[in-house]
């Protein structure tokens, strides 16, 4: 699996092309038979995050603070010259004429692999019915870390299955939590398109409860089985129902849900308004303000109806966001700011300047509350809870 092979309509996220192989471990086949792999991601501590670096201090290089042996530096000579090298201050040639140069031996250094030895075994395609009963027992020692995050994903999928890879948006999402505890600390939080449920298991790390949904029973197994990887770091509720709201976290998503979070789920016209009209229906049907951090990546493309470089996703993006603002229907309105990206890094990867971080804040209008309107993207909306979800809760 060290080359991927690219289709037409194949999507292969940074993080997962970036990152070593020896980081990548393929695990089975989920239930529609794509390969699963699994990855550690560590959460970095002070002095290990690249912003901690002091470019006045400079990179130490290694071997500071020992004096090379002025022997060591000599190549050893045998009166023949064999070794090369110089023969009484002359150069040894040999019997062309040519400069004759022996180099040095290395010592014997352990070798080092870039992967880690991996018995064969025959992956067999899961059974919906059993894949989240199995566990991972054989690296349960290796994954109970305070500060490992263990994720199952798939790499190169088509567009539609992009929520089951780890991508930079969810990442820096994860860095704005880990840096602002305080403001998540004993909240109730939702997040919209979870995908693999790695902002999620950052979030439930601080606050009180985490409801982690999306859309298709396949993802949200590999979320919940992420989210028991992970139990180390908190605590997963259990549901008797698989997927579904019982009428107790109904009550609590309605009445307590203070922040609402997304992570780079900005890349299709059609969700993004279905984003936007999610939003809209909950923040009108509650009673508080509630907080919603967006983060974006804007991706630049070549298309040929303008012949030019554009970002039509960002572009629908930010009209949906100019319209909710303007949106006056005298239930509750909204305010946008853009948010700056200069806060530590808790995770490694690449934060490149194209990543985004935008907070919308929704108010109740202090009047009579009326059933809601259809929203500003011409759908009706209906008063019931969001997608199916994994419930998880901040461990004691």
């Amino acid at each position: 699996m060290d080359r991927i092979t690219f289709h037409h309509d194949t999507v292969l996220s940074d993080v997962h092309m970036l990152r070593p192989n020896a980081r990548h471990l393929m695990t089975r086949l989920n239930s529609v038979g794509q390969p699963v792999f699994i990855s550690k991601f560590k959460i970095l501590s002070v002095g290990e995050r690249p912003d901690d670096y002091d470019p006045e201090k400079g990179v130490p290089e290694a071997g500071v603070g020992h004096e090379p042996k002025k022997e060591d530096e000599k190549v050893s000579q045998s009166q023949d010259g064999e070794d090369g090298g110089e023969v009484g201050g002359e150069p040894f040639l040999d019997e062309d004429g040519d400069l004759h140069i022996t180099h040095r031996p290395r010592t014997n250094l352990p070798e080092r692999n870039s992967r880690d030895l991996v018995c064969p075994i025959i992956l067999q395609q899961a059974d919906p019915e059993l894949e989240p009963e199995e566990e991972h027992s054989e690296d349960e020692d290796d994954q109970a870390f305070d500060d490992i995050i263990n994720i199952e994903h798939t790499m190169a999928t088509t567009l539609e299955d992009v929520g089951k890879q780890v991508w930079r948006g969810a990442f820096l999402l994860a860095d704005f939590i880990l840096s602002s505890p305080d403001m998540f600390r004993g909240a109730t939080v939702l997040e919209l398109g979870a995908g693999t449920g790695l902002t999620s298991i950052v979030m439930a790390t601080i606050c009180k409860t985490t409801f982690c949904t999306d859309v298709g029973e396949d993802l949200l197994s590999m979320c919940k089985k992420n989210v028991t990887l992970n139990r180390h770091l908190m605590e997963a509720a259990d549901a008797d129902v698989e997927f579904s709201w019982t009428e107790d976290e109904v009550e609590d998503m309605y009445n307590n849900t203070e922040i609402i979070i997304a992570a780079d789920v900005i890349y299709d016209d059609e969700l993004t308004d279905g984003l936007f009209r999610t939003l809209y229906r909950l923040c009108s049907s509650f009673s508080h303000s509630c907080s919603i951090f967006i983060s974006i990546e804007k991706r630049m493309n070549f298309t040929l109806r303008h012949m030019d470089v554009s970002c039509d996703a960002y572009n629908h993006f930010s009209r949906c966001l100019s319209q909710l603002v303007a949106l006056q229907d005298g239930r509750c309105s909204f305010t946008v700011q853009q948010l700056p990206t200069h806060f530590s890094q808790f995770l490694l990867y690449d934060r490149i300047e194209q990543l985004e971080l935008w907070k919308v804040t929704s108010t109740p209008t202090p009047s009579e509350r009326t059933p809601p309107p259809e929203s500003a993207c011409g759908s009706s909306l209906n008063a019931e809870p969001p997608t199916p979800h994994v419930p998880i809760h901040r461990s004691c």
